[in-house]
């Protein structure tokens, strides 16, 4: 009865090394989803304290870790709001940024990015939006986290004014519009929003912002064909806050 022959040192070797590297990448793999689960857990608390509220102690204490165990995913509370500010913004990008760019281009995308980014708005009236939080705690605060924060609102404005740019380009929009002008007037919108929805509760707070936004629209609009590709612009919510049908025609 024949027998296999026994390992080489070489082959023992080569087990040897892929167990070990089989090892690492679980460890590795693990690693990701430990910091993956931080992030998350920070992002909510963020959320509620606000950026400057987060803290190596004060994550350890949520997610029942140790401070060495949150340090050695992030290694200074600094890193830790920055990857935060990072998180939030990717997430930003995925939910109204991506899905946005997928409509043509012109005023059919700028339209799309307004509108994604009202209903991210809306979502976060109980949590508020990091980037209009993290502005009021860091506008005179410079500094890495500031930067970060700065850094990512400006990539977002500037989606936008190429988006108006290119309406411009398509013959949506006159050609003397001003889009940092537009860009203001768009952004002070959503930061109405935000504080009507979010400090004074107001029911009828989201549908004024679309219906600021139609005004916005009409305005700069090239002529009469572009604004009725831009939509009507709907009466403004009633005083007691109910919803007008109408506005779903902005919706549109």
């Amino acid at each position: 009865m024949s027998t296999a022959p026994p390992p080489s040192h070489d082959a023992k070797h080569a087990a040897a090394d892929a167990a070990r590297e089989r090892g690492r990448s679980g460890a590795a793999h693990k690693g990701q989803q430990t910091r993956a689960a931080i992030l998350e857990a920070a992002l909510n608390l963020a959320s509620q304290m606000g950026i400057e509220g987060l803290s190596i102690g004060a994550l350890a204490e949520v997610t029942g870790m140790s401070k060495s165990g949150v340090f050695a995913h992030f290694g200074s509370r600094e890193e830790l709001q920055i990857s935060v500010i990072r998180e939030y913004h990717e997430r930003f990008e995925e939910e109204v940024f991506r899905p946005a760019v997928r409509e043509a281009r012109g005023l059919p995308r700028l339209r799309a990015l307004f509108d994604r980014w009202v209903g991210k708005v809306a979502t976060e009236i109980d949590s508020g939006c990091i980037y209009i939080s993290g502005a009021v705690e860091f506008d005179d605060r410079p500094g890495p986290v500031r930067d970060a924060l700065a850094g990512m609102v400006l990539l977002w404005h500037g989606a936008l004014d190429r988006a108006i740019r290119q309406s411009v380009e398509m013959g949506h929009l006159r050609p003397d519009t001003d889009s940092m002008q537009m860009l203001f007037e768009i952004h002070g919108l959503i930061l109405s929003l935000h504080h009507d929805a979010r400090f004074l509760r107001s029911p009828g707070a989201v549908d004024r912002a679309r219906v600021g936004f139609e005004r916005v629209i009409q305005f700069y609009a090239l002529n009469d064909v572009a604004r009725a590709h831009a939509g009507g612009v709907a009466p403004v919510a009633a005083k007691s806050g109910v919803s007008d049908p109408s506005l779903s025609s902005v919706d549109s």
